[in-house]
């Protein structure tokens, strides 16, 4: 292990003007990161339901006639320097997972290959997808495309 010598531990306290700046940066970074921390985070409603086939739909606005369930989507609202460059990095996991999952759903749903439904949840395919009903999913998973793949 290779320590100091004293030669490289020795500091000079800093004096004056200098001590002076940096008490201004110092309490500049904390007004800027306590406005950042107050900006106002903006939240979407959506609105999940199965259909009577067994497919879990997303959408802005809740199904005429239907069961469903509400979910607040909430994004912050983008914030400047370190702190955007955190968040950013924490986030994009979950959000690359979401794209890779809408991605793959396309992509299943564009091979022309059966798709499968679990209508009663007992791990066994009930039915399969029509046309009109592979139609519908596409789209969804081209608007999850579109939400998830930024």
């Amino acid at each position: 292990m290779i320590r100091p010598t004293a030669a490289h531990t020795a500091s000079r306290p800093i004096q004056g003007a200098a001590r002076r700046r940096s008490a201004t940066a110092a309490g500049a970074l904390l007004l800027g990161s306590l406005l950042i921390a107050a900006l106002p985070a903006s939240a979407a409603q959506v609105y999940q339901w199965k259909d009577a086939n067994g497919v879990t739909h997303y959408s802005d606005s809740p199904p005429p006639g239907q069961e469903y369930q509400n979910r607040n989507i909430e994004s912050a609202a983008p914030a400047s320097g370190d702190t955007a460059t955190e968040t950013a990095q924490t986030e994009a996991p979950a959000e690359n997972a979401a794209c890779r999952d809408a991605r793959a759903n396309l992509k299943t749903l564009a091979d022309n290959q059966e798709v499968g439904i679990d209508s009663d949840g007992d791990g066994t395919v009930d039915s399969t997808l029509d046309a009109d009903q592979r139609a519908s999913q596409q789209k969804l998973a081209e608007a999850a495309i579109e939400v998830h793949c930024k």
